[in-house]
């Protein structure tokens, strides 16, 4: 039976690239297999054809043996952005994202509540998507507490304090591949937002990766949207921000894209009960560490295009970078 799962080409080719990764690919089938049985799973109908995935996960569609209930098994690649996720999933207990019905001892497989993938917040005008996002953030951002599943979700505070050495050494080897400006701009707010910096706690259990389409609509009889993919950090939930902005940005204003930027930042933040501060903020750090990185990787395209977000957002204009329109889709 897990044998007809079709690994989609998309994924293959993300990770036939490096030895881990075509180690990964390999062992799906035995993976797919085992969690069949071991969850008393059957794939359903057309699963070779109709297998999904996300950008580092296989994705499969599934019913119960016993009874037809529709569910997904989900195959993460082991990398550290999944590893807080079953343990995210678990503190959410499905308020406001996809409920965890089970996994193995080795997070090899997730057994997820299936959504529906053909309805995200993708299709939904920028708006009104705002306004279920913010949603999304008051129920996703829980306070820290003793269970012994927060100690699987790292500090964005702590990490901040590492990237003030970190990135300036990576700005200077890459060949100081943007202008100094915006590094300062980043490492000010490392200063003023990390651990040493910051006047205050408001950590919370933040979904680091909540962009539109990792927002799906429940399935019937259940109504309303469920975020899926957490990147999960313990921090201010205004850390949550930045994928929205980076996202969708054919829809802003061609007029005067900037401002529109600056716009949709306020409206997020109004929709979801947030510091507009401190979401520009760490919205700058993390395109400028998206920046360095995508230089790190060769992905110009996608470099230039954090730059623009960054500067657009501490509200200067980069020099060197085509329109807007021209960068590559996130």
């Amino acid at each position: 039976m897990a044998a007809a799962v079709t690994v989609p080409e998309a994924l293959r080719l993300r990770y036939v690239r490096t030895r881990q990764g075509r180690e990964w690919l390999d062992g799906l089938p035995e993976l797919v297999e085992t969690a069949l049985v071991d969850f008393g799973m059957v794939t359903d109908p057309g699963a070779a054809s109709h297998s999904w995935h996300g950008h580092g996960a296989l994705v499969v569609p599934v019913r119960s043996a016993a009874g037809g209930t529709p569910a997904v098994l989900k195959f993460p690649y082991p990398h550290p952005e999944s590893a807080t996720e079953a343990a995210a999933l678990q503190l959410w207990n499905g308020t406001g994202a996809v409920r965890l019905l089970a996994q193995d001892p080795a997070g090899t497989a997730l057994l997820l509540e299936r959504l529906d993938p053909g309805t995200t917040l993708a299709g939904v005008p920028v708006q009104q998507a705002a306004e279920v996002w913010g949603g999304l953030i008051r129920m996703l951002s829980l306070p820290s507490g003793d269970d012994p599943l927060w100690a699987a979700v790292p500090s964005v505070a702590e990490h901040a304090e590492q990237l003030s050495d970190q990135l300036p050494a990576d700005w200077e080897a890459l060949g100081r591949p943007f202008e100094r400006w915006l590094l300062e701009e980043a490492l000010q707010v490392c200063q003023t937002r990390g651990v040493v910096g910051r006047r205050w706690n408001r950590d919370v259990l933040v979904h680091a990766d909540l962009h539109c389409e990792n927002v799906l609509h429940r399935l019937a009889p259940h109504s309303g949207w469920a975020a899926i993919d957490p990147q999960a950090v313990l921090g201010e939930p205004e850390y949550a921000v930045a994928p929205m902005l980076w996202n969708r940005l054919q829809d802003l204003d061609p007029e005067a894209p900037e401002q529109s930027l600056q716009d949709r930042l306020s409206l997020l933040c109004d929709a979801g009960g947030l510091d507009p501060d401190a979401a520009r903020e760490w919205s700058i750090l993390r395109e400028v560490v998206n920046a360095v990185d995508y230089v790190g990787e060769g992905q110009h395209g996608d470099a230039q295009r954090s730059v623009w977000v960054a500067s657009a957002l501490a509200g200067r204009s980069h020099p060197g970078l085509p329109p807007v329109w021209d960068l590559p889709a996130a």
